[in-house]
């Protein structure tokens, strides 16, 4: 069994997504969503010049015979001053050990070097643990798209970070990832 917390042990790092990282994200996307995206629809993204994909891969495999290539992803198109965040998910196994809130502020600030300023999603209003993370990084809720989820007709609450640039709200992220890098 693992042990709670943030997986030092792996040294977690963030590298951008490639064509060959499909398959592992596929098989983490199939475990996340229940309708997943397509092979084809990542490979696309990774051409679309307005996306930027990224994956946490293991830095060591450490004592862990078991450990994934992808512990998770996600992805972010940079529209001008804006961001949307498209997808993000980590791998059931090493859930709740703040992997995921890691990932997300690393993203945030992918999406504040290219110049963002405000950083939108959409959440299924049923999924209370991403919407507790999202809160608690300062995501606000802005709305709520009606049937937004084909798949089972599930509205959408839809967040956003403000004020990215200004220099306390990064201060804030940045203590929030040395929190998690050091403890």
């Amino acid at each position: 069994m693992l042990a709670a917390g943030f997986p030092h042990d792996l040294t977690p790092t963030l590298s951008p997504m490639h064509a060959d990282d499909i398959p592992a994200v596929m098989a983490v996307e199939a475990d996340s969503f229940p309708t997943p995206w397509s092979a084809e629809t990542y490979a696309n993204e990774l051409d679309n010049r307005y996306a930027s994909y990224w994956v946490v891969r293991p830095g060591t495999r450490g004592n862990h015979d078991d450990v994934p290539p992808i512990l998770a992803y996600a992805g972010l198109w940079l529209l001008g001053d804006e961001a949307h965040i498209t997808t993000i998910a980590t791998h059931p196994a090493w859930r709740r050990r703040h992997l995921g809130e890691w990932l997300l502020l690393r993203l945030l600030g992918v999406a504040r070097a290219a110049g963002a300023d405000a950083v939108t999603l959409e959440v299924r209003v049923g999924n209370t643990g991403a919407i507790a993370l999202y809160r608690k990084l300062d995501f606000e809720v802005v709305g709520r798209r009606k049937n937004y989820y084909r798949d089972t007709g599930e509205d959408a609450r839809l967040l956003t970070f403000f004020a990215l640039q200004h220099p306390a709200v990064w201060r804030r992220i940045e203590a929030r990832l040395i929190a998690l890098e050091t403890v």
